[in-house]
């Protein structure tokens, strides 16, 4: 495993993470045993960070994640945990009943990086109260550091405005090897300001791993029903990129995963995925996408193909 540190200064994380969403009625594991063994497999091959959410199976993912920690007997200084606390919640009361319930969920004293999840859009909570709330937190200790998760530029702007002694490590945002919209403006800003970029969906779901063609396209009964990655219209596009993925990967001994995550973390050395994964051989898989390198020419290559990618998100239709 491969290890870069969280932001400029913050603690030392594995160069690929563990998303714990699976850990939901949302991607149905919802046995703790299995996600236990997903855990396990993850500190086995290395992987030190792990990504959380407070509504991921409504605590559900916390509470998973914080039991297995401490029956696999893991020190809490040996691993790194973020979690996020969603815009709902970003009233000055919610901020610290919110984070105090996902300590007792985590089963720990501290949040090593909690991010805001995505803009208080539906309450308007106004943005300075809520960041210094959590800038409170920072110095209290039940906080070691905070990152944003879908914040379009101008806010995270104007959020940094309310810190007066801290600065956010992280961004979190949809990122893959078909959906690269974040390289025209996040990723940038992410780099300039040395916070690490940490992207969910990094495997589109499933899409770009090679288990799925454009003839076998199952009607998925979890989250990714009905996401337009899938749609026939978009998995057409995305097929061309899977068969390059799997030439680069015969070249190398590697999986279309492992070249498509490979590709990312080759693309800027702040990025650091966090792929999901239901099964410990998912784990195994995501954790040998670093350690080794592609040529330029196979990157390019990639990158020549799946830059011509155009998902098409409007992809359903009322008929009258």
């Amino acid at each position: 495993m491969e290890y870069t540190r969280l932001g400029r200064d913050g603690p030392r994380i594995s160069r690929i993470g563990l998303g714990t969403w699976q850990y939901s009625e949302a991607w149905g594991l919802v046995e703790y045993n299995k996600a236990k063994e997903v855990i396990r497999e993850a500190l086995d091959n290395g992987i030190n960070f792990f990504d959380t959410a407070m509504v991921y199976g409504r605590g559900m993912s916390e509470e998973f994640l914080g039991r297995a920690l401490r029956e696999l007997g893991v020190k809490r200084e040996e691993v790194v945990i973020a979690t996020k606390i969603p815009g709902d919640f970003l009233s000055p009361h919610d901020v610290f009943k919110s984070v105090d319930r996902s300590l007792k969920r985590l089963g720990v004293d501290y949040i090593d990086l909690l991010q805001l999840h995505w803009p208080p859009c539906w309450h308007n909570h106004v943005t300075c109260k809520y960041m210094r709330a959590l800038e409170r937190l920072v110095h209290l200790g039940k906080v070691r550091y905070l990152g944003v998760s879908n914040y379009p530029i101008a806010l995270i702007e104007e959020a940094r405005s309310c810190l007066s002694t801290i600065d956010f490590a992280s961004m979190q945002y949809r990122y893959n090897i078909v959906e690269r919209q974040a390289e025209e403006e996040l990723i940038p800003y992410a780099e300039k300001n040395g916070f690490t970029f940490l992207p969910w969906s990094p495997l589109a779901k499933g899409a770009v791993t090679g288990k799925y063609t454009p003839d076998n396209l199952p009607e998925f009964q979890d989250v990714r029903r009905g996401d337009p990655v899938f749609h026939p219209v978009n998995f057409e596009k995305v097929w061309r990129v899977v068969k390059i993925l799997k030439e680069v990967g015969e070249k190398y001994g590697k999986t279309p995963a492992q070249v498509a995550l490979n590709w990312m973390v080759m693309y800027s050395s702040w990025i650091v995925p966090i792929p999901g994964a239901k099964k410990p051989e998912q784990v195994r898989d995501n954790a040998g996408s670093v350690g080794w390198r592609m040529n330029y020419e196979d990157w390019r290559r990639i990158d020549e193909v799946s830059r011509n990618i155009v998902i098409e998100y409007s992809t359903w239709y009322v008929y009258s």
